[in-house]
């Protein structure tokens, strides 16, 4: 959680004694009635907070509360410097009281609502009054006011005071109204939106509010837990997994020795020897291969995958005829795939939009996944997109598909 916002202590004092100095002008101009025995203590007291002397100040305010009747002015009056001598103090507690006191008496100039409101929203703020505070900015909106230092408190207050629907509900609002004015929502009211979810136990709100993260500040982590959470979800394809590390080495969430050698392999049993060199050589630039007690195992791929791309190169032309003779489009996908991988774009995506179009597919959305991914890979951006947004199914395609158009 971000505190930036919050109001030091030191500036409360200051403020709260000036609005007491208003009213004792307010006092003079509108001349009510001030009994002796309430103003001469109430005048000791504000010279006595000026001097920052608060314990003083009290005093002579008790002194003034003790005079016997006092009139509705001379009990707005109290209020006003009593807040102002017990936050000198430190006591929160206290000063929310008598400020509450304020906000509530007649006297107060209509005037000055909002400036009393505002006032008050931040001193509950630095007291940890969060469900005052959320509150406080309410009665603040409904009265006029539009500081959006004040109003930006109202999500987190609501977050703090343990509100997380409301604060989910405010949070995605305020969120709406930046996206459709063109602007970027803060990190705060995002990991804020995520956090809402977490505590509510609604992983379809988190999950939501992970995608909206990873649009405006992709981080590795963030991008990692979208992933793991995606590919986790019951039903999702264990023939997916391989698809599941392409997304996660676009993202760039690959870490471990671990990962590269299963996706290596993977990449080897599906056809695609082009893949697994470029993960193996990858995985050697990260100094994750050829180090440590594992450095045998991380030759042993390499010869292999270097063995089985040198006999890719000198059959692909014989494939693609093979693939085409098939009474199926998925020889031509796969084909096609392959052709992207050895950085024959054009020629690969081409081919696998015949196979989906020649039909009898075993997983037709697997396939324009697979078809998606090789137009990123090909530089078709906007077009690879357009496929992926059509990708459906129940087994985990639709939402590996989603991932990749959230990817810059």
């Amino acid at each position: 959680m971000n505190h930036n916002t919050r109001i030091k202590a030191a500036r409360l004092p200051a403020l709260l004694l000036m609005l007491a100095l208003q009213a004792g002008a307010y006092a003079a101009d509108k001349a009510p009635t001030i009994s002796a025995e309430v103003g001469k203590p109430l005048q000791e007291a504000q010279k006595a907070l000026q001097a920052k002397q608060y314990k003083e100040a009290a005093e002579q305010i008790k002194k003034a509360e003790s005079a016997g009747k006092i009139s509705s002015y001379e009990a707005y009056l109290i209020s006003r410097l009593k807040a102002s001598a017990a936050l000198g103090q430190g006591d929160y507690k206290s000063a929310l009281s008598a400020y509450e006191a304020v906000l509530a008496s007649p006297e107060l100039p209509a005037g000055e609502k909002v400036q009393t409101l505002d006032a008050y929203v931040k001193l509950a703020y630095s007291a940890k009054d969060y469900a005052k505070t959320a509150d406080a900015i309410k009665q603040y909106k409904a009265a006029g006011g539009t500081s959006a230092t004040t109003i930006g408190l109202y999500a987190q207050s609501l977050y703090l005071a343990g509100q997380y629907k409301e604060a989910s509900a405010e949070l995605t609002k305020q969120i709406e109204a930046l996206e459709a004015a063109g602007q970027k929502p803060t990190d705060t009211q995002l990991q804020l939106l995520a956090s809402c979810a977490l505590k509510q136990n609604d992983m379809t709100a988190y999950a939501a509010a992970l995608e909206k993260l990873v649009v405006y500040d992709p981080k590795p982590d963030t991008w990692l837990d979208l992933i793991v959470r995606t590919s986790t979800q019951p039903g999702f394809s264990q023939n997916l997994t391989l698809d599941v590390y392409r997304l996660r080495q676009a993202t760039g969430t690959m870490s471990k020795a671990g990962d590269y050698m299963e996706a290596a392999q993977l990449a080897l049993q599906a056809g695609y020897p082009a893949e697994a060199q470029a993960l193996v050589d990858e995985a050697y630039a990260k100094k994750l291969f050829g180090e440590g007690p594992d450095a045998a195992r991380h030759q042993r791929l390499k010869d292999l995958v270097a063995k089985k791309l040198a006999e890719d190169k000198t059959t692909l032309a014989e494939g693609e005829k093979a693939a085409a003779a098939q009474a199926t489009g998925d020889a031509l996908v796969a084909t096609g795939y392959n052709l992207v991988t050895h950085g024959q774009g054009d020629k690969g995506v081409a081919l696998m939009e015949q196979g989906i179009a020649k039909g009898g597919l075993k997983s037709a959305d697997q396939a324009k996944l697979h078809l998606g991914i090789a137009q990123r890979l090909a530089g078709k951006k906007a077009e690879a997109n357009k496929t992926l947004a059509t990708v459906g199914g129940s087994d985990g395609s639709k939402n590996i598909a989603r991932l990749w158009t959230l990817l810059k």
